[in-house]
């Protein structure tokens, strides 16, 4: 359950970086209310997941779905950059955070 929490926690973050580029475009009300909600509950779950979850592996999974999902969103909704570079450059960034996920089930020592 803590995994689809983090997930959450992933996406809403997403969604506060949005509201960020829809206030510096001009959508003040809508920008400031998706900032304030989308990361308020972003960090809300985020630390509820790290009660199950190292904080290292947490946050790199939830920093890693925040960065490649704003520039997924920014490709898409904003005309950000598409170069190639920067694709490969965040398949790294997922890779990576899927990496620490499978370093944690596989080889992390688990408290008892």
């Amino acid at each position: 359950m803590s995994w689809i929490i983090l997930i959450i926690a992933g996406l809403l973050e997403v969604v506060g970086v949005n509201g960020i580029q829809r206030y510096i475009k001009g959508e003040k009300v809508s920008g400031i209310l998706f900032v304030v909600f989308g990361f308020a509950i972003s960090l809300t779950l985020l630390a509820i997941a790290m009660e199950q979850i190292p904080l290292g592996v947490a946050y790199a999974v939830w920093t890693g779905m925040g960065t490649v999902g704003s520039a997924v969103i920014g490709m898409i909704f904003y005309n950000d950059s598409k170069d190639v570079k920067r694709i490969v450059c965040l398949a790294v960034i997922v890779v990576a955070s899927l990496v620490c996920v499978w370093y944690l089930i596989n080889y992390a020592p688990h408290g008892d």
